[in-house]
């Protein structure tokens, strides 16, 4: 197999578009972690909605092809993939793939399409890559998919070649996020399988690929497998257990990134008490469900043996100030440099967004910075609950919102 270049590892060690009316989002700023004398105070962030004319269905992804076309492409959890006009008050859109009369769910919450990565190579090859699940039986599936030869906005719906299949034991915790590292490689991240406290343990265990990052290479094969499973992946070749494990001990991933330094940022959504983030590494543990977030986790099924090494969360929440973590981006800046470099992320159940300084020489959190505070709706619920933040074509930051909305960050 070809060496590919390596992300940056950072390792922590365990031992842990309309402007909002202010009525509807009251803005205030406050450093809630690390040393304020160390970084600037933020100024306020301003949601403004865009593609207000378009009705959207429970918006997840946006994603902009490497081919230089500065397309935007939506993908909505019922079925659908959009190409976005370039104009953000106009109604055109395109649909670029529609999978909706599928069985995609049982529970319309987190099952459904959840995902659309395209190949490194795409505008030679053509190749785009989703993630949904589908039922009877219960699965997850990524899905290889080629561009129409004739048509670049839409699917050759006959091109479609199934990658990989996970049963799924039940209807949430499926994560569903994916993209290409900076080595090329495609990283998946799946969820431990559902239910409470992980009941079937297959977080911690290394022959199943649930409550995992994987790692494959989609530019090979392996023995009769579709992908190919890379020679310096950490279980590569051992027996007992899967090689396309990247990291594990994970609840729900929910949003994944790599950023300008090739380092890997996970968040991972908590049960009963703490939302986390972490910096991962290959064979990284991180925890769950010996731990939730950086502390023991009562309901673990027994102690971690001695000598399993655990990697703490760079950053945790408690559920004071939110219940589901949505991660984010380092905003590399532009339209506000005042949060270059700083990793911007939200709570789905309050839509709480901060923004956090990390020094990765240093190891730890210089500031962590509220940027949004929102009025409660009636249900209990932010007035943005943030799906993901997503860049667009100028790389700045879009909120995509599951009362179906879109918004910038201003």
């Amino acid at each position: 197999m070809n060496t590919r270049k390596q992300p940056t590892p950072t390792r922590v060690l365990a031992r842990s578009r309309h402007i909002l009316p202010l009525a509807a989002a009251a803005l205030w700023l406050a450093p809630v972690a690390g040393n304020a004398d160390e970084a600037p105070t933020l100024e306020p962030i301003e949601p403004r909605q865009v593609w207000s004319g378009i009705e959207l269905n429970v918006p997840v992804q946006i994603t902009v092809p490497p081919d230089g076309s500065d397309r935007l492409f939506l993908v909505q959890q019922r079925g659908q993939i959009l190409i976005l006009p370039s104009d953000r008050e106009s109604t055109d859109t395109k649909t670029f793939l529609d999978i909706s009369d599928r069985d995609l769910e049982e529970n319309k919450f987190e099952e459904g399409l959840l995902n659309l990565s395209f190949h490194p190579q795409f505008s030679d090859n053509r190749r785009v890559f989703t993630f949904h699940t589908e039922q009877k039986p219960k699965r997850i599936i990524v899905t290889e998919w080629l561009v129409d030869e004739g048509d670049p906005n839409r699917i050759d719906p006959d091109s479609e070649r199934v990658l990989l299949e996970v049963q799924q034991p039940f209807w949430n915790h499926n994560s569903g996020n994916m993209l290409f590292g900076p080595d090329d490689l495609l990283y998946v991240a799946i969820g431990d399988g559902g239910r409470r406290d992980d009941p079937l343990n297959l977080s911690q265990n290394t022959f199943s690929l649930m409550g995992k990052i994987l790692r494959i290479d989609v530019d090979s094969t392996y023995g009769a497998l579709p992908y190919g499973i890379p020679d310096d992946n950490p279980f590569y070749g051992k027996d007992g257990h899967r090689g396309e494990i990247y990291a594990l001990g994970l609840r729900n991933p929910w949003g994944i990134h790599f950023d300008e330094d090739g380092d890997f940022w996970v968040a991972d959504v908590g049960q009963d008490l703490w939302e986390e983030i972490n910096l991962v590494e290959a064979g990284g543990n991180y925890g769950w469900n010996f731990r939730e977030g950086a502390r023991e986790f009562p309901q673990r099924p027994s102690d971690p043996p001695a000598d399993l090494e655990l990697i703490d969360p760079i950053h945790e929440y408690s559920h004071a100030d939110g219940i589901s973590i949505t991660g984010g981006l380092v905003y590399p800046g532009g339209r506000r440099d005042d949060l270059a470099g700083w990793y911007v992320y939200g709570d789905w159940g309050t839509g709480r967004m901060w923004a956090l300084n990390y020094d990765k020489q240093a190891g730890e959190v210089v500031s962590n910075q509220l940027i949004l505070e929102t009025i409660i709706d009636g249900q209990g619920r932010g007035q943005i609950q943030p799906t993901a933040y997503c860049f667009d074509e100028h790389g700045e930051i879009l909120i995509l919102c599951w009362k179906g909305a879109i918004y910038e960050l201003h």
